[in-house]
């Protein structure tokens, strides 16, 4: 088989799970993180989480206005800290 009719079979299986008609052989699925929610139950301001994950304050607004998504290793620290809040006792230390 060409590049052509592999990238041709690969569009049509696309279109054809996209539809309905066929299942995909796996399914990815990321949790986004509620970043509000966790600075919320960590009762701090947006600056104060900014500053203790590395980051600016615009970069936390605009996650927790659902504009942008944390990704990498922003998301997994994430996912910790809603885990456990001692985290970001942690991180907050340094």
């Amino acid at each position: 088989m060409s590049i052509a009719e592999d990238l041709k079979a690969s569009l049509e299986e696309a279109i054809d799970i996209k539809n309905g008609r066929k299942d995909a052989s796996r399914l990815t699925r990321f949790d986004i993180a509620d970043v509000k929610a966790i600075r919320a139950e960590l009762n701090v301001s947006q600056a104060e989480f900014a500053q203790a994950l590395g980051t600016s304050i615009d970069t936390v607004k605009s996650w927790e206005g659902r504009r942008r998504n944390p990704t990498g290793l922003a998301a997994k620290v994430l996912a910790s800290i809603k885990d456990d809040p001692k985290i970001y006792e942690q991180l907050a230390s340094h």
